[in-house]
């Protein structure tokens, strides 16, 4: 088992228990038969128990996202979940509540403690940013500019989170905002950051928002649609959206059609996830919208994952008390695998903007 290990990393110049900071450390030997029984199942979970280290886990994602997928061979978890998908609705309505369960609602100490004082989790603006409050901000800036928004215009954000983006709309660009998500506990912080504001949060499946605005913004939640409720979702937003006006979908997303997240993720950090191809995108706004823009920014997510690591792993003192050390080891192994596999541009976020009719002249894209 070993050998045959060792054999697959050194394709993509990574050496078992070598000297450099990508290199991995074996701790239990158990680890190899788990790595190729289980792939990225047991990778995820041994590391978690301690069975083996990097110096740097970023470093070594962004080389074994090279890794060809022909000399992997498919583990039974992956297969499951792929099997699933094909004959299940996993992002069906009734189970709707259990992203926010499993994972938004984890604590809000935690988020707080990770992420930017505005709490947007999702990936920031790295063009002219040298912080992460920055890139944050300029991200939020960067929607609203791509809309076009106005002071007096009705804005909803499907997916809102903690209220970052609605929060920030109105308060910079004068609009009324409604922000609807399935966390009870990013609603009850939410209504509490966005106090005293023209902001409502509602704890609401998209399915069941009404009502006509002006503009309709949705960032990094159509990654919890899912593929059977794409063509639903654009017809929520087409329904809600004003003829004249704009939807920008922010999202991560494939490089191909048909791959669902890994067994370990979908097992620990976002069940029932799900990431967009641009056929799939295509597909579900074909007859509904006019694509005006499509803008990729997949680049800057690794810096944002980097900087919330830093957060997170400074503030792990005042957070032990509440959180074990598997969980310390799971929430870095998250952070660090994703920003490398972000480094190595195997995933994609795309912030697209929509029309119901097409812009009038042309609309003028915005960076």
């Amino acid at each position: 088992m070993r050998a045959t290990v060792a054999a697959i990393l050194e394709t993509v110049d990574v050496q078992v228990d070598g000297a450099r900071p990508w290199d991995i450390h074996v701790h239990d030997e158990r680890f190899f038969r788990r790595a190729l029984t289980e792939g990225a199942l047991g990778l995820g979970e041994s590391y978690m128990q301690g069975w083996w280290d990097a110096d740097s886990v970023d470093q070594l994602f962004a080389r074994l996202a090279r890794l060809d997928p022909r000399r992997i061979p498919i583990p039974w978890s992956l297969k499951w979940l792929l099997l699933q998908d094909r004959v299940v609705n996993r992002q069906r309505r009734a189970r709707a509540h259990r992203i926010g369960e499993r994972h938004y609602d984890l604590g809000n100490d935690l988020f707080r403690a990770m992420l930017d004082p505005r709490m947007a989790y999702s990936c920031g603006y790295w063009k002219d940013a040298r912080t992460l409050a920055e890139a944050q901000e300029a991200k939020l800036d960067l929607v609203c500019r791509k809309l076009g928004l106005r002071a007096g215009q009705r804005v909803l954000d499907i997916g809102c989170g903690w209220g970052s983006f609605v929060r920030f709309a109105a308060e910079r660009y004068g609009v009324t905002a409604l922000g609807v998500n399935n966390s009870a506990e990013q609603t009850a912080l939410g209504r509490e950051l966005c106090a005293g504001l023209p902001v409502e949060i509602r704890q609401q499946d998209y399915r069941d928002v009404t009502g006509t605005f002006d503009h309709v913004v949705s960032i990094g939640m159509f990654e919890h649609v899912g593929p059977r409720n794409y063509r639903t979702y654009f017809e929520v937003a087409r329904r809600c959206l004003k003829e004249d006006g704009l939807l920008l979908l922010h999202t991560i997303g494939s490089h191909a059609a048909g791959k669902t997240v890994d067994a370990w993720t979908e097992k620990y950090i976002f069940p029932d996830g799900a990431q967009p191809s641009i056929g799939q995108i295509a597909s579900g706004i074909e007859g509904r919208f006019v694509m005006e823009d499509w803008h990729n920014i997949g680049a800057d997510y690794d810096p944002t994952l980097m900087a919330w690591f830093a957060n997170f792993d400074g503030a792990w003192a005042t957070l032990r008390d509440r959180y074990d050390e598997v969980f310390h080891r799971m929430w870095k192994y998250f952070l660090l695998s994703c920003a490398g596999s972000f480094r190595a541009r195997r995933n994609n976020v795309w912030q697209v903007v929509l029309s119901p009719r097409g812009v009038p002249g042309g609309y003028r894209g915005v960076r």
